[in-house]
């Protein structure tokens, strides 16, 4: 079958591309804006690339258009394709249906730590000897892709895993198909990591986000197994809606938690009683949390806590996810994707925490459409409060970006222009520094042209 991908280069449809090949069929795709890490992922598959949704493509005559969440009425392919008449479907009801029929699935929702969770638990999997498959938001380090088909098991060398591990994203799934992503999975094991307002472009309150996890629930087989943060009073409304499988709990103390904190990592308890010390790298209470959840997802396929534990110990994190891009002159720059002010606060606590009193300067492009919309930006203030220098950059938003940030003072600059906050950052910058940036996009390819500067 040959499928053309409208909306290619996103993580989660750049995924898709790169199952969809393995599986034997021919695929193309388009997209704008173009960027790494995913234009690489694609470029090094061999999967052809076009620039822009101009009607012409419908000429391929692909079996199939596979439709992207970016896609909206009015791009000349998709008018194109609507009126030939011709077949298209959304990439997570594809995946569903094509891929995810047919396996035990492990969901991961939630609106932080999605991406590194999943990792975690494909990893965990990985080394524990299952081969699974799995389509991960990011590029985790163990795996070099961000999407596999299930391997070869060490145990059956007969057939394939049955185990997918797949990021439950609760954005919507196409222009003609409003519900969240994450209702075509149909999961036998759930983790619900935590539930916040976001995504304002598409929903109302708290309240309407509430109502799609609730969906999700529901979706899981009485047999299954939904894995649930306790400390989150918007997730237990969600399954006091309804949850007809078994409840785990982490962050909890009648469930997994968090016992005696280590300089390289922290004791895991499980009722109480102790199942290992995970030694690493990681930064945050929150990543601890993540892997709170990954072992317990584990240990509902068959791995056990020990063994889960000793693998995260061999976890390398995902590609920006606090990744080092350099250091120039004992100035370090880090990538995160945090967009979300819960996210960007976590983010500056964990880095504070391990880098001590060493100077943090944040730099953020509120770029998310949440963040566009001005929604949350009462909020960034306080999430920023831990850095101890703070730029931002404020092209085309619809808000001030400097009104905005200046309960902080002086510490915080805001700019329009790329190059003057490179100036800028550059100016302020000296040797012991932590150069923490923040977006969930491209950001100009600001990193390399402000080690560059640096330099």
């Amino acid at each position: 079958m040959h499928i053309h991908i409208l909306g290619i280069c996103g993580t989660f449809m750049g995924g898709i591309a790169a199952l969809a090949r393995e599986a034997g069929h021919k695929v193309t795709g388009c997209d704008a804006n173009v960027y790494p890490p995913m234009s690489t992922q694609l470029e090094s598959l061999g999967i052809e690339l076009i620039e822009g949704f101009g009607a012409e493509q419908i000429t391929l005559k692909p079996d199939l258009f596979v439709i992207g969440n970016v896609v909206k009425r009015g791009m000349p392919l998709m008018e194109a394709i609507l009126n030939a008449g011709l077949p298209y479907t959304s990439g997570p009801q594809w995946l569903g249906e094509h891929l995810l029929r047919d396996k035990w699935v492990l969901a991961v929702a939630g609106t932080h730590g999605k991406t590194t969770t999943t990792s975690m638990l494909a990893w965990i999997l990985e080394d524990a000897g299952f081969a699974p498959g799995f389509l991960v938001g990011g590029i985790p380090e163990n795996f070099g892709v961000s999407a596999r088909a299930p391997g070869t098991p060490r145990q059956d060398v007969a057939s394939t895993s049955p185990f997918f591990v797949i990021e439950a994203d609760e954005y919507d799934t196409a222009f003609f198909d409003k519900r969240s992503k994450f209702v075509h999975y149909r999961p036998r094991t759930a983790i619900l990591n935590n539930l916040e307002f976001d995504h304002a472009d598409i929903f109302a309150d708290l309240s309407a986000i509430e109502t799609q996890f609730h969906h999700l629930v529901r979706t899981v087989p009485g047999q299954g197994r939904v894995i649930v943060n306790g400390q989150e009073d918007s997730l237990q409304r969600v399954l006091d809606r309804g949850c007809w499988s078994e409840v785990e709990l982490f962050a909890a103390n009648d469930g997994w938690a968090l016992g005696e904190v280590h300089a390289d990592g922290f004791d895991v308890l499980f009722n109480g009683e102790p199942q290992g010390r995970l030694a690493w790298s990681l930064m945050g209470e929150h990543n601890a949390h993540n892997a709170l959840a990954a072992i317990a997802a584990a240990r509902h396929v068959g791995v056990t806590p020990q063994v889960a534990i000793e693998a995260l110990g061999r976890f390398e994190n995902v590609k920006r996810r606090m990744e080092i891009k350099g250091v120039v002159n004992d100035i370090t720059v880090y990538d995160d994707f945090a967009h979300h002010p819960t996210a960007i606060a976590t983010t500056v606590a964990g880095l504070r925490a391990k880098v001590g009193t060493q100077r943090i300067l944040a730099v953020l492009e509120p770029r998310s459409n949440t963040m566009k919309l001005g929604t949350m930006k009462e909020a960034l203030p306080g999430s920023l409060i831990d850095a101890d220098r703070v730029f931002c950059y404020g092209a085309n938003l619809g808000w001030d970006t400097a009104e905005a940030l200046a309960p902080l003072g002086a510490k915080a600059q805001s700019f329009t222009e790329l190059d003057r906050l490179i100036a800028a950052i550059v100016v302020e910058a000296q040797p012991g520094d932590q150069i923490l940036v923040m977006s969930n996009g491209g950001f100009g390819g600001i990193h390399d042209k402000l080690l560059a500067a640096l330099a």
